[in-house]
């Protein structure tokens, strides 16, 4: 069981004080793209990403059309931002051909200031790829790919609802191999039966293949899933799934992947810079079906969401008339600590003091009350330079996050 750290309500006046005036930025965060693709061949029941089943061949061509519309109706919130990463999520954008893949990349080099050196990231499931399309995504600028890997056990990978099995999640690893140099393996733990023993074979096996990067994830139940209405049997409990989390960072970074946030391994110069910028609290813009977005102006920040179901986000993107965006809102001052933390306190080496201030335009003063209590209770560094948790409030994320809600 999580331990809840009780919160005092002191400081409430001067921050709330400290929180009045409005966001003033003196630069502009690092820019990422988020692209989502939302179609599956099967929803799995732990899900609860914008995925949709595909009945039949992905609609290519009126998929790439209305990306373009939803894009260049967002060029003028960047207009003149380098765009340092780019992400392809999903769903599942390997059901995507590699010639729809290549118009993809050619429209964003072509509508965006696109860095030559930019990380492009792809999401494949094993069981929807080949090696030639692995290649052929390469060949068109994807320079690093996320496989979905989940485990290597048959029977896991079945009470999850898979639809590749262990053969396949070694063949899609390999392929990867050929193609990309940079390749991350996303790996479940606390699985339905699952023991520790099996737990850590399934990570021995994921580190055998020495990719630069390792996701590994605590199955939950997240609401609105077929999990959540029908939990599977024989899940670990709290206690069996804290135990294998520790067992499963101790042995990555004995194996030389280094945990950098909560959930995120790896091996020198392979952390994911898209990843980071959403951690350090960067900005990106969102397209695509149900994608989310954070961009920050000089006198304001404000967040993105457009519609979920692709035939309604399709249609209303070739209207132009902005019907596409389900909604936007701009981030209050007193809604940006607790934003800002939510995301830095996840990176094991936290933030610098400073970013806090050039990232939500707030002065560090409206905090300090919340950050001093936070040092008091153990769960955060007494580190005037730097924001970062402790061990103990690494173990206790939640209830450290918590403390900067207004």
């Amino acid at each position: 069981m999580q331990k809840v750290i009780p919160i005092a309500p002191e400081g409430g006046a001067r921050r709330a004080d400290a929180l009045s005036g409005g966001v003033r930025l003196a630069t502009l965060p690092p820019l990422s793209l988020y692209v989502h693709v939302p179609w599956c061949v099967r929803k799995c029941p732990y899900c609860d990403f914008n995925s949709h089943e595909l009945k039949g061949d992905p609609p290519e061509q009126d998929y790439l059309a209305a990306l373009r519309a939803d894009l260049e109706q967002a060029l003028p919130l960047i207009w003149g931002r380098q765009v340092h990463t780019v992400f392809v999520g999903g769903g599942t954008p390997s059901l995507l051909s590699a010639a729809a893949v290549d118009e993809m990349l050619a429209m964003f080099r072509a509508c965006l200031n696109l860095w030559p050196d930019a990380e492009i990231t792809m999401e494949a499931n094993p069981g929807t790829v080949e090696a030639a399309r692995f290649l052929d995504y390469a060949r068109s600028g994807v320079n690093r790919v996320s496989l979905g890997i989940q485990s290597f056990d048959d029977a896991a990978l079945k009470a999850l609802g898979r639809i590749h099995d262990s053969a396949q999640a070694r063949r899609a690893i390999e392929s990867a191999q050929e193609a990309f140099a940079r390749v991350n393996l996303d790996l479940m733990f606390a699985l339905p039966g699952q023991t520790q023993q099996a737990c850590l074979a399934d990570l021995r096996t994921a580190m055998a293949f020495g990719t630069e990067h390792l996701s590994l994830y605590n199955l939950t139940l997240e609401p609105n899933t077929v999990f959540a209405k029908y939990p599977p049997p024989a899940l670990p409990d709290e206690d069996a799934a804290a135990a294998m989390q520790d067992s499963v960072a101790e042995l990555a970074e004995a194996g030389g992947w280094q945990r950098y946030e909560v959930s995120a391994y790896a091996r020198q110069g392979g952390r994911s810079r898209h990843n980071l910028n959403y951690w350090e609290f960067g900005d990106y813009l969102g397209i695509g079906p149900g994608a989310h977005g954070k961009l920050s102006f000089p006198d304001r920040i404000i967040r993105q969401s457009r519609l979920r179901q692709p035939q309604s986000w399709m249609a209303a993107a070739h209207k132009r008339d902005g019907g596409h965006i389900a909604e936007e809102r701009h981030v209050s001052p007193q809604e940006l600590p607790f934003e800002f933390m939510l995301n830095a306190l996840r990176l094991k080496q936290g933030v610098s003091a400073s970013s806090f201030e050039d990232r939500t335009g707030l002065s560090l003063a409206s905090i300090l009350p919340v950050v001093n209590r936070a040092v008091a209770t153990g769960l955060l560094e007494d580190d005037p330079a730097r924001i970062r948790t402790t061990p103990l409030g690494w173990r206790f994320l939640n209830d450290l996050q918590a403390m900067f809600l207004d």
